[in-house]
């Protein structure tokens, strides 16, 4: 048997040795990752890797998960987007970080799942919706920060359309094989744009992005 408290304590060890924000590894810390993985990669939860949830998706590796939450600099009052809500593990994280998450989730079994997971944790500031043909929600729009766990061929019109002045979106960007995580912040005299890093997503699919 996998011992999971000593298996996170050591993953949150692991990567402070490169994230910074102790908020981002205090909220990992809170979150029971197993709770968010098939039965059969519950002994697998804390290891640092992407893990299968079905459907063709992923569980992000929680370096990534860390990197990327670490590179919105969230302060605790946010509106936040995230596409690809997968089982809920980083919606998760985020409402531990931000006032209020609006995820979205292609995949309709994912959605239904995650969004009932959450409510049982009792996020009550983390709604769940199922993605349509536009990226992103605009319904709600603007949003302070936007985080997509999957990878576009370039960063879409549409979700910078959503962001707020001053907001920040993280996002991969490239090839289906291989992307580049990449940050903008919106400004009005030009975005800002810095690549974190390589990265391999599955692909964002909608309008600006993928095809099926």
């Amino acid at each position: 048997m996998v011992d999971l408290e000593t298996a996170r304590a050591n993953l949150i060890r692991d990567l402070s040795r490169e994230i910074s924000d102790k908020r981002v590894l205090e909220a990992m810390a809170r979150v029971p990752r197993e709770a968010f993985v098939p039965q059969e990669c519950y002994h697998s939860a804390y290891e640092d890797r992407p893990l299968s949830i079905g459907f063709g998706q992923t569980i992000s590796q929680p370096f990534i998960v860390a990197l990327m939450i670490q590179a919105l600099e969230l302060k605790g009052d946010e509106k936040l987007l995230e596409l690809g809500t997968g089982s809920g593990y980083e919606a998760a994280i985020l409402g531990e970080l931000v006032k209020h998450v609006l995820t979205v989730e292609i995949v309709p079994e994912l959605a239904e799942s995650a969004e009932r997971l959450l409510r049982n944790f009792g996020y009550s500031n983390i709604e769940v919706h199922l993605a349509g043909k536009t990226l992103g929600w605009p319904a709600e729009a603007p949003y302070n920060a936007i985080i997509v766990s999957a990878g576009a061929p370039s960063v879409p019109q549409a979700l910078l359309d959503q962001l707020s002045q001053g907001g920040r979106l993280v996002i991969p960007v490239g090839s289906h094989w291989e992307q580049q995580l990449t940050k903008v912040t919106r400004r009005r005299k030009g975005n800002k744009v810095e690549r974190l890093g390589g990265c391999y997503f599955v692909p964002l699919i909608g309008e600006g992005a993928w095809n099926k």
